[in-house]
């Protein structure tokens, strides 16, 4: 595997480790609850990362088919269990595995499509295009930054439900703060 994909996959794996330490502080209720109307669940956050790891790493750089469902990720409210969740996580996880470990430094510059939902393009874009036209190309090494940074910015919301919905002196990130 080249270095930078060892490097992106080490820092997801920290980050996936976090949330599934915060999903075992929780009870499935806890799971789907929300703090506010306007906020997201930390079920709908996992299946938020699950979807969007899926789509980019596993879809757009290892060319397998497009399957998402975008706006479900947000208005679920139940369904899955802690157990599951974790599952969903790891599953998707492992077949991002298999596609990084099998880039090479040429792949980095590699332009490559991310498909979208066509419903799931216009609210994102508000703005009405095609089914051929709701897609974005970018090239392997930045999606690969904006991957990982989007899971640890997700992954930081989620220990903080976590910790606000389950009072613990665990230190969830596994560092001292």
């Amino acid at each position: 595997m080249i270095e930078w994909a060892t490097y992106v996959l080490e820092d997801m794996n920290k980050q996936l480790e976090r949330i599934e330490r915060s999903l075992n502080l929780l009870s499935d209720e806890q799971i789907w609850s929300k703090p506010k109307d306007s906020m997201n669940s930390v079920g709908n956050l996992c299946l938020h990362l699950a979807g969007n790891e899926y789509q980019n790493l596993v879809s757009a750089i290892g060319g397998k088919p497009f399957i998402r469902e975008r706006t479900r990720e947000f208005t679920a409210d139940g369904g899955l269990t802690r157990q599951e969740l974790i599952d969903l996580l790891r599953n998707t996880r492992s077949r991002s595995t298999e596609v990084l470990t099998a880039l090479t430094n040429e792949d980095l510059t590699r332009e490559v499509v991310i498909r979208f939902g066509h419903e799931d393009w216009n609210r994102m874009h508000r703005s009405a295009v095609s089914a051929e036209e709701a897609q974005d190309i970018r090239v392997v090494s930045r999606l690969l930054i904006q991957v990982s940074t989007h899971y640890g910015y997700h992954a930081g919301q989620i220990v903080v439900l976590a910790k606000l919905l389950q009072d613990t002196d665990e230190h969830i990130s596994g560092q001292y703060h």
